[in-house]
């Protein structure tokens, strides 16, 4: 059965220490709220089900007015926080949805988190109990006295900076609460509850990015982030949409009949027998059609001209190479070379290899050195071999159009 997660969102801070007229969770960054933008994170992440978010009680209508704006329908319900963080989640927690497995706690005030860090400490906690975000500490970290003055260099080899989310299966968290409760003990997040329980907690590697608005200089940071991460996202987006260019390969093999001419590359070539099928069975042309559409994503070439429309019986495979050299065009791609082999044991098709280019180099609106022509046969061996049928193979390179 599929684990349920929700998250808690504690936004029930006033954030005194901005010195903004308004909480922090509701200034504006990038003409988008705080809060909504650390929402639309939770919003986009699958694995996060439902979100409960806890706000000042006179916030209460300003935060609904969010959820409906940014169509945030993940959040199903809003409650009052508290003075402390810890109630705010107290707030979230008597909220919770009884079926709920897991709850990923996460600070109002850190917009930039990402669904691919939510998910990640989700998946730890589900098979360790409780997992957070946090991150190495960089800096030389140094104790210093009431007056000023170090007392000593503090070993930084193993202390992290604990960050958010900070995932806890639901039964776990409820205990915390429930053991905090009875010894008046207030923790600064959920991992120190469950550590005043000696319940293990797995940190999980977070994000420089992942930073906590605390401070008005926290602002300006937060909005370089979004802006570099908003050019990076453009210039992804022009890349992705930046067309390459394609490899196509084509294969095809007719039987070879009585009473049928034997046409190659547009070609009508002297032989005892010809090439079977609804065309004029051009196999040659016919592999280079299917390498062409191959690399447009097309399809091949029995997609396009079926052997049950009447209106290609007999018809000229030139002319089918034609149509679609001109979808590739359509599409913004132009052959900049084809490379083709045909296996044929009989009959000698080197006395007609500068025809069948002329007429393939033209047909595909290239130079004679775009196209270039191999025979080859196969000792004998095989359908090829026994004068049975001929087959060929082509490989083609499209380049976008303007390039």
């Amino acid at each position: 059965m599929k684990q349920q997660v929700a998250a808690i969102i504690p936004a029930g801070g006033i954030g005194s220490r901005m010195g903004l007229e308004i909480p922090k969770q509701f200034y504006e960054l990038n003409s988008i709220p705080v809060l909504a933008h650390t929402l639309l994170a939770f919003q986009q992440t699958a694995i996060i089900s439902s979100v409960i978010v806890a706000v000042p009680l006179d916030h209460l209508e300003h935060t609904e007015r969010i959820v409906r704006d940014f169509k945030l329908d993940k959040v199903v319900k809003i409650v009052p926080g508290g003075r402390l963080r810890q109630d705010s989640v107290q707030a979230g927690l008597l909220a919770l949805d009884s079926a709920i497995d897991y709850v990923a706690v996460h600070d109002a005030a850190r917009p930039l988190i990402s669904p691919e860090l939510i998910t990640a400490c989700v998946m730890e906690a589900q098979k360790n109990g409780a997992a957070m975000a946090a991150v190495p500490v960089r800096d030389t970290l140094k104790e210093v006295n009431s007056q000023g003055e170090i007392r000593r260099t503090i070993d930084r080899e193993s202390i992290w900076q604990a960050q958010t989310p900070q995932v806890v299966r639901v039964s776990l968290l409820r205990q915390a609460f429930k053991a905090a409760k009875k010894d008046n003990f207030i923790g600064t997040d959920e991992a120190s509850l469950l550590e005043h329980l000696g319940i293990p907690v797995m940190v999980v590697n977070g994000s420089e990015k992942n930073i906590k608005i605390t401070r008005p200089d926290d602002l300006l940071i937060a909005e370089a982030l979004l802006m570099q991460e908003k050019k990076s996202f453009k210039k992804k987006k022009q890349i992705e949409s930046k067309p390459f260019p394609r490899v196509g390969h084509g294969y095809d093999a007719h039987r070879l009949v009585p009473e049928r001419q034997l046409v190659l590359g547009g070609v009508t070539i002297p032989h005892s027998m010809g090439l079977l099928g609804h065309s004029d069975a051009d196999v040659l042309t016919h592999a280079l059609c299917d390498a062409l559409l191959g690399a447009l994503g097309e399809g091949d070439i029995g997609r396009h001209f079926p052997d049950s429309d009447p209106k290609f019986k007999g018809i000229s495979s030139i002319l089918l190479l034609e149509q679609v050299i001109s979808l590739a065009l359509r599409k913004g791609f132009f052959l900049v070379n084809a490379d083709i082999t045909v296996i044929a044991q009989q009959p000698k098709l080197s006395p007609y290899m500068t025809k069948m280019k002329k007429n393939l180099a033209a047909a595909c609106r290239v130079g004679p050195d775009g196209i270039n022509l191999k025979a080859t046969t196969t000792e004998e061996m095989g359908f090829a071999g026994r004068e049975e049928g001929i087959a060929a193979h082509s490989v083609v390179l499209l380049a976008p159009v303007g390039e």
